[in-house]
């Protein structure tokens, strides 16, 4: 495995059956106070993208899903090989977070979709990955 590799992502858009999307909130005084942000996290050793996706909700939120499709896979940075993830994930069902110390303070919340695309407008989203998902599951709904 490339060391590019070691660093990928998975972000993902959980969406339940009322079309909420869960949404963590958190403290980070570095960055000037609150924001959103998506479940995801950084691959570990061997798991493929879509086995970090299943984890990092499960982790984060608290929530596992049935149906998961693939939005697309981006580079981070130009300078490194690192690649996110994206994923929407459908058919939820709800669990216990399972936080790390450093997670601690994550706030998890259900928004509409079209109330987290006005917080992406609003600049509300710490890291550029979580408004590029919502963004790509908004534009490219499931087919009914």
């Amino acid at each position: 495995m490339s060391d590019g590799a070691l660093r990928d992502a998975s972000v993902i858009v959980a969406r339940d059956a009322n079309e909420l999307v869960a949404l963590l909130s958190a403290d980070f005084p570095a960055h000037g106070g609150e924001y959103l942000f998506l479940p995801g996290g950084r691959r570990e050793g061997g798991e493929s993208p879509l086995a970090c996706a299943r984890r990092e909700p499960r982790e984060e939120a608290g929530v596992t899903a049935l149906q998961w499709r693939p939005l697309g896979s981006h580079a981070i940075t130009p300078g490194s090989q690192a690649r996110v993830h994206l994923y929407e994930a459908c058919g939820l069902t709800l669990g216990p977070q399972q936080l790390t110390e450093f997670e601690q303070d994550y706030e998890l919340m259900w928004w509409p979709m079209a109330e987290a695309l006005r917080a992406v407008e609003d600049g509300r989203f710490l890291l550029p990955a979580g408004p590029l998902a919502l963004l790509m599951a908004a534009h490219s709904p499931v087919d009914a």
